[in-house]
């Protein structure tokens, strides 16, 4: 068993410590793309540590490696670190020598980024799983295009039986993006028991309603909001402090959920007079192993 192969198994037992001095003493034998890459992997999922990973990434990639890994990786701290033009620029090699929907989902991320509506629109598709983020961002982004009816076709094959469907409230989101509100309360209704209570997404819900002249349903959620939130702040008061969560940290999340509070007692007054609640969208970057003999993940070693 090679140091590089024994590394891996001491990682795969949590023998964390022993295993980083292996994976430090393979590039002190040899300092090429294997011994680099894996290092900085475990520097950036191990540690948190992009600052130590990137100098080791960059000196993989001059030697102008024939694996998809360095690229991906190095474009993973890229978005990390919000350099949308360079992870655009290294996603791109990765794809050139070997197309993976990891890479396509974080170049699409940077060209979302980088206001590239039409290419990001495009990536995103090209990374998607059904009823998944992706496919979310790629609809999000059609509807931004104004490919409103490619969007709804696209939207109205999401299924909650998906294994990787992103969720009812965002489905939800984009039918009120779309100005389809009938779909969008029964979506909505069905994310009502499941989700965490808070006033972005329940203000659309509210929106909905109204648009649809439903106004008697706005009540009763928006008083089972309130009553939620005022047994949140009753059991905060009585949540006694430690080292970990002290009397400031206890006073300022009681204040948001009391601003949280004001927010349900103010809002359909609010939508009523016109306010349009707008859609939260994030863009989200995905991660994967890189580790070269990684046994988990079928990864070989390293070869030229």
């Amino acid at each position: 068993m090679n140091i590089n192969q024994k590394a891996i198994e001491l990682l795969e037992e949590n023998q964390y410590d022993e295993s980083l001095k292996l994976f430090k003493k393979a590039v002190e034998i040899s300092r090429d793309v294997q011994s680099l890459t894996n290092l900085a992997w475990i520097y950036c999922n191990e540690e948190d540590d992009d600052e130590r990973a990137l100098p080791l990434l960059k000196e993989v990639i001059n030697m102008n490696p024939k694996s998809h890994f360095p690229y991906n990786l190095l474009g993973e701290i890229y978005c990390r670190r919000e350099k949308w033009e360079h992870a655009k620029d290294i996603l791109l090699e990765s794809i050139s020598i070997r197309p993976s929907k990891t890479a396509y989902n974080n170049l699409a991320v940077a060209n979302y980024h980088l206001a590239n509506i039409e290419d990001a629109s495009k990536y995103f598709l090209l990374a998607t799983e059904p009823s998944d983020y992706a496919m979310y961002s790629h609809v999000k982004c059609l509807i931004e295009l104004g490919n409103k009816s490619e969007a709804k076709r696209e939207l109205d094959a999401f299924s909650e039986n998906d294994d990787e469907f992103v969720g009812e409230v965002e489905v939800a989101d984009l039918y009120v993006e779309l100005g389809c509100y009938e779909e969008a309360i029964k979506w909505f209704e069905k994310g009502w028991d499941v989700y965490s209570k808070q006033p972005n997404w329940i203000s659309r819900y509210i929106y909905s309603l109204l648009k649809m002249n439903k106004p008697t349903r706005s009540p009763e959620l928006l008083n089972e909001a309130i009553n939620e939130k005022v047994e949140e702040i009753k059991d905060e008061y009585e949540e006694e402090c430690d080292e970990d969560w002290t009397e400031s940290d206890k006073q300022a999340y009681i204040k948001k959920l009391l601003n949280e509070k004001n927010e349900y007692e103010q809002m359909f007054e609010k939508i009523s007079s016109g306010y349009i609640p707008p859609m939260e969208f994030d863009t989200s970057f995905q991660k994967a192993c890189y580790l070269f003999g990684c046994n988990r993940h079928k990864h070989s070693e390293y070869q030229e």
